[in-house]
């Protein structure tokens, strides 16, 4: 799993920049399929054929079921900076059994099994009529970072979060950089296509889920705003 953790932090590393760090106030978000940034392309128009009587082919069962077969494995990161201090937000992303109670489309959390450094935990997660629990073998880097795998589901063939933690404003223990990437990939292109309708919500809303939980825990942020980010850098 080396080379699938070694590309998660490619990846935050392109979302941050070369030696670069979000600025406060900024929520930066990338989301790519098979590694390539999306961007809207305009539909191509197929050429227009002459009109021809043909006979419908005749499709079995297996011959539908076919193209259904593999799906393209999504990737998305967002970098924020919070008015929580990193030993805070790492405990709010450590605390899997209460992700039943703030992760959009997450039904159930329970820790099966934990010794230092790695927990599996048991997670139920989905919107109808995808519904999937699943195992995952959780990597945790105290206050540093939190890394989770699926290896073995039946809906997805490739799951992995990666969360890191690391200083915020320069002088501002209270505040700290959250990185956030995820990567998945569903053994259908028929779940990939339905993912495909609530994958960039799902998304969007899981570092503000965090961000809320963290507030109901711990009280108001510390103010980031962009002046604020100005001051600082200023300093450095």
């Amino acid at each position: 799993m080396t080379g699938s953790s070694s590309r998660g932090a490619a990846f935050l590393r392109a979302l941050r920049g070369a030696g670069g760090r979000p600025r406060p106030g900024d929520r930066t978000r990338h989301l790519s399929s098979c590694g390539i940034l999306a961007t809207p392309q305009a539909p191509k128009r197929p050429p227009v054929a002459p009109a021809r009587v043909l006979q419908p082919p005749a499709r079995t069962f297996l011959n539908l079921a076919a193209p259904l077969l593999g799906g393209k494995r999504m990737e998305y990161a967002e970098a924020r900076v919070l008015g929580y201090s990193m030993e805070q937000m790492y405990n709010v992303v450590a605390n899997v059994e209460s992700y039943q109670l703030f992760v959009p489309w997450c039904k159930s959390s329970k820790v099966l099994s934990y010794r230092k450094g790695l927990t599996r935990a048991e997670l139920e997660v989905g919107f109808a009529p995808l519904v999937e629990r699943y195992v995952s073998e959780i990597s945790l880097t105290p206050q540093h970072q939190i890394r989770a795998v699926c290896n073995d589901s039946r809906i997805f063939s490739h799951l992995e979060t990666l969360w890191r933690f690391s200083p915020g404003l320069p002088g501002q223990p209270d505040t700290c950089t959250l990185d956030f990437y995820v990567s998945f990939e569903f053994k259908s292109i028929l779940h990939s296509h339905l993912a495909n309708l609530f994958f960039d919500e799902v998304v969007k809303q899981m570092v503000t889920a965090f961000e809320r939980w963290a507030e109901k825990m711990y009280g108001p942020q510390t103010d980031v705003h962009p002046q604020k980010c100005l001051q600082a850098a200023r300093c450095m």
